[in-house]
């Protein structure tokens, strides 16, 4: 999978987002992502994905992920998507404020929880939603097992 980083906060470590890449192909491997699909993920400040958040979910208050699917259709939107050409599955924008704020609170280090937030951004990038409890369960069952798998348990 094509992974475009950016932080715009210049405080995410290449060792953070080596991680981050291998964990993001391995779920992609795990959820049958063609190699070619493309995605980005931006790592921002709280100001920042506030703005975000107000101007997308009408929620004027920092969040931890945001991701943009470039693949959801609406009733009636045809698909495009060519045979050979890069899936493009959207971009993942992740608070590295809120993530520093949620280790300390769940107690756990901030390589797990930068990916859990990524893992968390693909998945809602793949269809995954925990609007209602039956789809929580699925996409936070599946998010434990992966990132288990990966060798990033709870601790």
């Amino acid at each position: 999978m094509q992974i475009d980083f950016h932080d715009e906060t210049n405080s995410v470590s290449p060792e953070h987002i080596d991680m981050i890449h291998r964990l993001i192909n391995f779920a992609g491997n795990q959820e049958n992502v063609p190699d070619q699909a493309e995605i980005s993920i931006n790592f921002v400040d709280n100001n920042e994905i506030q703005i975000i958040n107000r101007n997308y979910r009408q929620i004027d208050k920092p969040t931890d992920v945001i991701s943009f699917a470039l693949l959801e259709r609406e009733e009636g939107e045809i698909q495009i998507i060519g045979e050979g050409l890069p899936v493009v599955l959207g971009d993942i924008v992740i608070s590295v404020d809120k993530a520093k704020e949620q280790a300390e609170e769940y107690n756990h280090s901030f390589q797990r929880e930068l990916g859990f937030l990524a893992l968390h951004g693909l998945l809602h990038l793949l269809g995954y939603d925990h609007m209602k409890e039956e789809d929580e369960k699925k996409m936070f069952s599946k998010q434990e097992e992966i990132l288990n798998a990966f060798g990033l348990p709870r601790q």
